[in-house]
């Protein structure tokens, strides 16, 4: 691998503070490093893969999705895991609010342990999984998007959190490879047919250091047509 630097990556993606931010994912990967030991968080490990493949790769949205960077804007992230995109971005973008969830209680555990340690104020946690959370009074309709990363496909995502969104406003942002795309985009326009939601993607693009390719396949509400777009996706 070649010389990556996160805080030029991170200020290309509107982070106000790149090399206060790039420290702070130096404390987030060390503290990564001592739970490691008791249970398995994540094999990327080494400092120029993690800050691609974990850091990178969580801060991509922001390019995609400029909004993030300045509106304050409440985020869900289904199946969090050891903390990403959650903690990246919470980091990144302090106006943004997440709640963390996460059906495994370690996992949760972690995450609202790290949120304490590197000070961040603006994340929550849950632990539970989104078909049940779904039906929740206090998580109906509180968001105006919801995130999810390298867990589950889109259909089933979908489908156990479709009550999660601001009913006209919210929206779902899933990161994806094209290849995934493929595969579970026909699931997913049969799922959503007769719903008022079209699904969109943005154009594809490289990780840092030929990591890999990723897009954003992401929703909108739309009374008129209900068409899925599946246009650029490849």
């Amino acid at each position: 691998m070649t010389n990556f630097k996160l805080s030029a990556y991170a200020a290309s993606c509107g982070v106000a503070d790149p090399l206060g931010f790039a420290a702070k994912c130096d404390i987030l990967r060390d503290i990564i490093l001592e739970a490691n030991q008791t249970m398995n968080l994540t094999r990327i490990t080494e400092p120029e893969e993690f800050a691609i493949k974990h850091v990178a790769d969580s801060l991509s949205i922001a390019r995609e999705f400029p909004e993030l960077t300045t509106e304050y804007l409440k985020i869900a992230d289904i199946g969090c895991g050891a903390g990403f995109p959650t903690l990246v971005l919470a980091m990144a973008f302090p106006n943004l609010r997440f709640t963390a969830i996460d059906s495994t209680g370690k996992k949760i555990a972690f995450v609202e342990r790290a949120a304490i340690e590197l000070g961040l104020r603006n994340v929550k946690t849950r632990n539970g999984r989104s078909v049940e959370l779904n039906r929740l009074p206090e998580i109906k309709h509180q968001f105006d998007i919801v995130t999810a990363r390298a867990v589950g496909t889109a259909p089933i995502i979908y489908l156990d959190a479709c009550d999660f969104v601001k009913r006209k406003t919210g929206k779902f942002i899933l990161y994806k490879t094209p290849q995934q795309l493929e595969s579970e985009l026909p699931a997913l326009e049969l799922a959503c047919k007769k719903l008022p939601i079209s699904w969109h993607t943005t154009k594809s693009f490289e990780l840092p250091n030929g990591a890999g390719t990723r897009l954003f396949l992401y929703s909108t509400v739309e009374s008129a047509s209900r068409a899925i777009s599946s246009q650029g996706y490849l």
